[in-house]
């Protein structure tokens, strides 16, 4: 809102105007620290959810779930091609209403096709260096090009992911195989303070919630009436995914994850998800492939609107609000070029 009333200035900018230039300066530096651990996570864990391998006892093999997760990551990158011949044809032809939504479905279902039909099998190592190259893609190439219409496309396997999930838990009606609760202090889990607030994030008003919204949303707002359905909207949304997440998992605590070979968060969310399904008659394999890939595509939308921040939060820094391109020095045209902020933070966070 703050943004959205001050021209869709970004949030240092903001914090430069009613606090100081000194306030605008820390608050860049902890933007940017914070972006990097946010990368190097969710990176990880898109890497570690496309991986066909497995390691045991030193000895690296196929991992049985190899060709669910190729075929994952295989969409995944079909879907970064679509969004692009997607994005060209919004610029060009300027589509809006079913035909805007009809162009958007043929090239998510186009990606799936391909996606599913050639499953890329490789190693960890592999995603982490194709996740860099796509976020590096992402942080620079102009938002209309790959974020806006990748966001779009993926908007349809969003709400069919919450959709399906929603009808798995009414008709399997799951058992909640967690204990209401374990005490403060837990030889297992350890303890309940602070991890219950990093683990249960969906649905919060998070400080980076607010990061990346003066730093994309803020601009793409059409009419000052659409914030409240967009931001509330949002988080209504995913407070409701934050409890099936939580009822997914608690219907698997009793090991039923590592006996099926998933070791990763979306892994095991999809793995939960399939077995609800399963009991209206979908193929198990089929929802999981589809499950798995959306949560994906989740830390992966995360990961290029947080690539983005980084990047401008690092040229910002070393800015003023009165800075003009003339009268930058020569230290401050490198390090505000958007192609070295980007590999500088992308090659900390790896």
């Amino acid at each position: 809102y703050a943004s959205v009333k001050n021209e869709g200035k970004s949030m240092g900018l903001l914090i430069e105007k009613y606090i100081g230039k000194t306030g605008r300066k820390l608050f860049l530096l902890f933007c940017w620290l914070f972006t990097l651990i946010v990368i190097a996570a969710f990176a990880d864990m898109v890497a570690g959810t496309f991986n066909a391998y497995t390691v045991a006892d030193g000895v690296t093999s196929l991992s049985p779930a190899a060709q669910t997760n190729g075929a994952a990551g295989s969409i995944s990158l079909m879907f970064i091609v679509f969004a692009m011949v997607f994005g060209v044809i919004q610029k060009h032809l300027h589509l809006t209403g079913w035909k805007e939504t009809l162009a958007g479905l043929a090239c998510t279902v186009a990606a799936f096709a391909i996606g599913m039909a050639f499953p890329v099998v490789a190693g960890k190592d592999t995603w982490s260096y194709l996740t860099f190259a796509y976020i590096f893609l992402a942080a620079v190439m102009p938002m209309w090009l790959l974020m806006q219409p990748r966001d779009f496309m993926t908007t349809f396997m969003f709400a069919g992911m919450i959709i399906g999930a929603v009808v798995g838990l009414v008709v399997a009606h799951p058992t909640m195989n967690l204990p209401a609760y374990t005490g403060f202090k837990n030889a297992k889990m350890g303890d309940m303070f602070p991890i219950l607030f990093v683990t249960i994030a969906c649905g919060a008003v998070s400080g980076f919630h607010s990061l990346v919204s003066s730093g994309t949303a803020s601009k793409q707002i059409k009419n000052e009436k659409n914030m409240l359905p967009v931001s509330f909207g949002a988080m209504l949304m995913e407070s409701m995914l934050a409890i099936i997440a939580l009822i997914a998992v608690a219907s698997f605590a009793d090991g039923e994850a590592a006996a099926q070979g998933l070791t990763t968060q979306p892994q095991i969310f999809a793995g939960a998800i399939a077995n609800f399904l399963s009991v209206v008659g979908l193929p198990h394999s089929l929802v999981f492939t589809l499950i798995n890939l959306a949560v994906s595509a989740f830390a992966l939308t995360s990961l290029d609107s947080v690539a983005r921040v980084g990047r401008l939060s690092f040229q910002e820094f070393f800015l003023d609000s009165d800075t003009d391109e003339k009268n930058m020095s020569p230290f401050q045209k490198v390090v505000t070029n958007k192609y070295f902020a980007t590999i500088i933070t992308l090659v900390l966070a790896y």
